[in-house]
């Protein structure tokens, strides 16, 4: 339910029944829309408008909500209305969210699937702006054990040394772990240099014993699996 008021209309203009912070009391938060679960954590407009117009105004900056778990302080106060107590509030409650996520993400996840593996990670590394190589560290049962960020940059054998990433493996006591990265571009086909740098990485996991299950490139809420493509042997 979005209520469309006009800026010179107040909230309190609004039946109390259909004000977003009554309506999430009454019905819970799953049924407001995004418009108003944002005016609550607004708490109030301008002078000029209510908190449900300013709310939208801050959701029409965006191409899409997501996008608000990336937003800069400066970026918050470009929107009109918006000063530093309100960008503060929102981004503050946009890293509650992250965090929940990947608590939850993280507690004893199971990965069957390239699909799962891109589930877990699609979140936080599709909209990164510059490349991440993570690895995700199993135990026997293709539970998540720890995740890192192993470098940020362009990819390129010289620079992922399988020792850094073994040498993490063993001190999680990994059965097994599964790499990825993402491509800014948004495009996730492989280049030659993610191939050879997977091949690398499949003979130092036979060396120690510890399997490197896939590989798996992150585009725009798209990925790939080298695995799913042939390239792992």
């Amino acid at each position: 339910m979005t209520i469309d008021l006009q800026p010179k209309m107040m909230i309190r203009d609004v039946h109390i029944a259909d004000r977003p912070r009554e309506r999430m009391i009454n019905q819970g938060a799953a049924s407001l829309s995004n418009q108003e679960l944002i005016a609550i954590l607004l708490r109030t407009g301008t002078k000029d408008e209510s908190v449900l117009v300013l709310a939208n105004r801050i959701l029409s900056s965006f191409d899409k909500i997501q996008d608000l778990k990336d937003a800069t302080i400066e970026e918050m106060m470009s929107v009109k209305g918006v000063g530093k107590a309100k960008a503060v509030q929102l981004l503050a409650a946009a890293e509650i969210g992250k965090r929940l996520y990947r608590k939850h993400s993280e507690g004893r996840y199971t990965i069957r699937s390239p699909e799962d593996a891109a589930s877990f990670l699609m979140t936080d590394m599709s909209s990164l702006t510059q490349e991440h190589f993570v690895v995700l560290f199993l135990n026997v049962k293709n539970e998540v054990l720890h995740k890192q960020t192993i470098f940020i940059g362009s990819l390129n054998s010289s620079i992922v040394h399988p020792r850094d990433i073994f040498r993490e493996a063993v001190k999680r006591s990994a059965a097994s772990i599964i790499v990825a990265h993402n491509h800014p571009s948004g495009n996730p086909s492989p280049s030659p240099e993610d191939i050879e740098v997977t091949k690398r990485l499949i003979e130092a996991g036979s060396i120690m014993g510890i399997e490197l299950i896939d590989h798996v490139i992150i585009g725009d809420h798209r990925f790939i699996s080298l695995k799913e493509k042939g390239y792992m042997g």
